[in-house]
């Protein structure tokens, strides 16, 4: 019993700092303008929609239920989030039976397929055309 009790130790630390960067969110309320998180500094130094444009606001949707918002501050960031959250339950899952279950980012090709989502989130949210220009908050 202690020795599962010690496995749980490290996804239990991941979920306390999780819940204290959601708590932070909520707290901050990013849809409302001025707040204390500050604008995408890339968004702001160059002008252009980083793929990462509008997550905190999308987790903020997330948050309180609200997915459509949440798709249309940030899609591929609510995509991230899933998979995180199938990733972490896989994990957490192995680790309480002491046992490792083969994951996504073990695929051989799996840092040149994120690599290919990210830059493509940030080609198609950046063309001045609709319905191209609608995927940008």
């Amino acid at each position: 019993m202690h020795s599962t009790l010690t496995r749980l130790a490290a996804p239990a630390g991941v979920v306390a700092v999780s819940a204290c960067v959601c708590a932070a969110v909520v707290w901050a309320d990013p849809t409302t303008p001025g707040g204390p998180i500050p604008p995408c500094p890339t968004r702001a130094l160059f002008g252009v929609w980083c793929p990462g444009c509008g997550s905190s606001r999308m987790l903020y949707s997330l948050l309180h239920l609200d997915v459509p918002s949440a798709l249309r501050y940030n899609a591929v960031g609510v995509l991230a989030v899933l998979v995180l959250l199938w990733s972490f339950a896989v994990w957490t899952v192995g680790r309480a039976r002491d046992r490792r279950y083969r994951q996504w980012h073990q695929w051989r090709r799996a840092p040149q397929l994120v690599l290919l989502i990210i830059l493509s989130w940030f080609v198609i949210r950046n063309i001045p055309l609709e319905p191209f220009s609608s995927l940008r908050v």
